[in-house]
């Protein structure tokens, strides 16, 4: 008789997806998406990569329909039980886990829950969305530095913990990520923190995706620019000089990506 205890514990593969084009996904990640038991993904990987995974094997631990979404305990204490029913587990999300995707949360859940796990990083859409629309996050001439920022908080916070002030006296490259939704908010507080109003500004949507697309401006304008081209989430938002190198090169940038 076969008991709980008989049975070999398996394994949680924490994996970066990148940002959504599936000749991103790195080697590993696809070989281990071949060889999983079970993918708990979010919906950030994109249709064409969660399309590769057989169905009967992938759970959506993502969104849900009228907005809900899985919690984060369910998802961390799902991972634990199938591995400890000895499968092998990928969870899945967009970009890289440990970049605002709560694989930090994950590995210590599972660590305190006795799970054995490895980190697979994945390309990151806050380089590579920028990117492939012809904007380096950094550049010699513009910006020595780059700040990352999640424009969804935890709701449960009671005061931000992003301190924008101190951000547009970086004089860096910021990349917010999720920030569709508030971006009016945090580009007037960038205002009044003393950024310049005409600082270029650019807006890339479902980046790598075969639907992306781009949207320019200033601070001042691209709240506008947003609403005219109609960007919705995923999104990655470029705010500093670096924005504006796109426009030196999109006539010959090969990446699908079209002015909006």
């Amino acid at each position: 008789m076969t008991t709980d205890a008989d049975i070999a514990p398996g394994k949680v593969y924490l994996v970066g997806s990148g940002p959504g084009d599936p000749d991103l996904l790195t080697v590993k990640a696809k070989r281990l998406l071949d060889e999983a038991d079970v993918v708990l993904h979010d919906k950030l990987p994109g249709p064409d990569i969660i399309g590769m995974i057989p169905e009967e094997i992938r759970e959506d631990v993502g969104k849900r329909a009228r907005g809900e979404r899985t919690s984060q305990q369910y998802t961390n204490e799902r991972l634990a039980e199938l591995a400890h029913d000895g499968k092998t587990v990928v969870r899945l999300k967009g970009g890289d886990s440990f970049v605002f995707g709560r694989g930090g949360e994950e590995m210590v859940y599972l660590a305190e829950h006795g799970v054995p796990f490895e980190v697979v990083p994945g390309v990151t859409s806050a380089i590579a969305g920028p990117g492939v629309a012809g904007i380096p996050v950094t550049h010699r001439d513009y910006a020595s530095s780059v700040s990352f920022v999640t424009g969804h908080e935890d709701p449960t916070k009671e005061d931000s913990a992003v301190d924008w002030d101190a951000l547009a006296a970086t004089g860096g490259t910021i990349v917010v990520l999720m920030g569709v939704g508030k971006l009016p908010e945090y580009t007037r507080e960038l205002r009044e923190a003393g950024m310049d109003p005409t600082t270029p500004v650019a807006l890339v949507e479902r980046g790598t995706w075969p639907d992306q697309q781009v949207a320019t401006g200033t601070l001042d304008t691209i709240v506008e620019a947003r609403d005219d081209a109609g960007i919705e989430p995923p999104a990655v938002t470029v705010i500093g000089d670096v924005a504006r190198e796109r426009q030196r090169v999109v006539k010959f940038l090969r990446n699908g990506a079209e002015e909006s």
